[in-house]
Formats: structure tokens, sequence, C-alpha cells
């Protein structure tokens, strides 16, 4: 199905071939034809040390699995990612990640490529389809764990910034978890709530932030459940010199993110998070399970960890590969996984 109009069109963008990791023979079809199968990376969001290391790990579970991936990057320009997907499937590709974007332009879109035969994974937006698996990082529970800490810290009483944007499918999970502690604990005060997905992310949730905490004095929590806009909000902390009187509380993680944890005084005391390079390598693998007539499943879940700024300093830890180390859980996940499954080189 048009694979020679793939392969002419990939110097356009990102394409990698797999190196054959594993032996054809082992692998059933259509993997058993090393460089034969083809798919595509369709993305919504992209910005952030997040997005970068999901990508990686798109990238680098297709080339364990000897596969062709063209990358399409909308960013954040939701009728383009629509038309993206069309992009893709004209190229006839065999499947295709769909990571983030809005419902309501991604739907028609998704159902465009099932019609077509195409293979379909949804990564953190809701398409709405039972032909298409959704891969988790268990949004609920990166927020819950989150609160939970928040509880566990300052008590069932604080006022509170929560930085949300709605109608994107893992911050609406995890407001959730923000809606459900606020109803079991009415001494929680929600002072302000603010958020923007303009970029760049953390710059303009400063702006934002640097107004909320004028306009708010007696805010000592804020809630930021995306790691971009827990940025945003240290650095409008640091700058108002609020670092002691407020603590930040997240979701996912990166050396990045590590590193501001870990500055002296730092107000961003946990985060919650999977590993957004295993996210990538699982969402790749759920994928290839349904191109060799295999069902992951209608969900796809990545169990998420609490990392605290406690831990960090206490065991050192300065980048990503040092929290695999000291976390042996964040290296890896045991999802979407076939006895002939090739995994990348650790």
């Amino acid at each position: 199905m048009l694979k020679r109009s793939f392969l002419a069109l990939t110097s356009a963008a990102t394409f990698t071939l797999g190196t054959m990791t594993a032996t054809a023979q082992d692998m059933p079809a259509p993997f058993d034809n090393q460089g034969d199968v083809n798919i595509a990376l369709v993305r919504y969001l992209s910005t952030g040390d997040f997005f970068q290391a999901y990508l990686s790990g798109v990238e680098t579970q297709a080339a364990a699995l000897g596969v062709n991936l063209r990358v399409f990057d909308s960013r954040q320009d939701a009728a383009l990612q629509a038309d993206m997907v069309d992009q893709a499937i004209a190229l006839g590709v065999d499947g295709i990640v769909i990571q983030h974007g809005l419902t309501e332009s991604m739907k028609e879109a998704a159902q465009r490529a099932v019609d077509a035969g195409i293979k379909v994974v949804a990564f953190d937006v809701n398409v709405e389809n039972d032909a298409i698996p959704q891969i988790e990082q268990s949004d609920y529970l990166l927020g819950k764990m989150a609160l939970d800490q928040a509880l566990k810290d300052n008590g069932d009483a604080f006022t509170a910034g929560y930085v949300y944007v709605p109608g994107i499918a893992p911050l609406d999970r995890r407001h959730v978890a923000w809606e459900e502690v606020k109803a079991a604990n009415p001494g929680i005060t929600e002072a302000a709530q603010f958020g923007t997905l303009d970029n760049p992310i953390a710059n303009s949730v400063a702006n934002q932030a640097r107004a909320v905490l004028q306009a708010n004095p007696t805010i000592n929590v804020v809630f930021a459940p995306y790691d971009e806009f827990a940025k945003g909000v240290k650095i409008a902390v640091d700058e108002a010199g609020l670092t002691d009187d407020i603590d930040i509380y997240s979701a996912d993680v990166s050396t990045a993110d590590i590193s501001a944890m870990r500055e002296p005084g730092s107000a961003w005391v946990a985060t919650v998070a999977t590993n957004p390079a295993v996210v990538g390598e699982v969402s790749v693998r759920a994928l290839a399970l349904m191109l060799a007539g295999e069902d992951p499943g209608a969900s796809v879940i990545i169990p998420p960890t609490l990392i605290t700024q406690d831990f960090l300093n206490e065991q050192d830890i300065k980048n990503m590969d040092d929290l695999g180390a000291k976390m042996p859980q964040f290296q890896h996940a045991d999802v979407a996984m076939a006895d002939w499954m090739p995994l990348p080189p650790r």
C-alpha cells in the first residue's frame, strides 16, 4: 500500500531504519522482513524535555524492531495534526502512534486511519475509538500521588494555586484527582487557577504565576501537574523570593527537572513520573503487537513513581541515568511485551 511513496518522501521528515537487532526468522509477520514495516508518530506537543525523551524512546524501540519511522510534528496546531494523520494514511504506513492532541480534532482523523486498515495507538489523547488502544501513564495516579505528598507535607488545610489547561486528556485525568482531593479535604482553598500551553510553556506560565502570586500572597502550595508548568511556577517563585514559603508539586521528570528540584532551597519538592523514554518504547511495542495480530489491551498503563526532593538529595541523583540506577522500575516497564520482541539496548 503505497510503500514506494513512503520511501520517496522520507527526506522531508525524521526517518529511522532500525538496526537488525533480532533475526527476522525469529519474529512474526510483518516483522520477519526487516525494514518492510513503516510507522508514523503524529505529535501534538513536542516542547520540553519530556517530549524529547518520549521521542527518543519511540525511535530506539522502532530501531530495535527494524521498522521505518516517520515523525510528524504539528507543534500544537490541532488542524495540522489531523492533516498529518491524513498524510500518514496517504503514505501507506502500517501503523500510527498519535501523541497527545484534542479529542474533537483527532477523533475523525483517527477513524479515517482505522478505516484505511492502519493500526493505531493513542498516547494521552482520547480519540473515543474502541479499535485504538490508549497508552497512559495512569495520569490520575500521577495527580493523586503528588497530592498525597502535598497533604503529607502540609496537612489537610492549605491555600493552593493550581495550574491547569482543560481539554488535554492527561491534564483532564490529573484534574479529576485534584477535584477529589479538594472535596475530601475542605480545608484546602483554591485561591487561583491558571495555565497556558503557549510556547515556550514554562516562560508563559511564569508570566501568569507572577501576577497570581502577587494577587494571592497566602498561597503556600502550588499543584502544577506537568513539569513545564512547574518550571514556570518555580521561575516566578524564585523571582518573588518565596522559595521558603511555597511548595510546588508536579508530574513528569527530566534531567533538567532534577537539577531544578535540587537547587538549594528549591520550592519544587516532589513530582510523580514515569520515564518518558519508556513510555515512548511502550507506545511502539503496543503498536507492534497489533501489527503482529496480537492484542495489547484497550488500556496500556505504565505505572508512575513518586520522586521527592529529599530522595534526590539523599541519593545524590543528578540525571535520568542516576534516577534509573536508583529506581530500577524507572528503566523499564514490563508492559506490552512479547517473547519475540527485541528491546532497545540499555
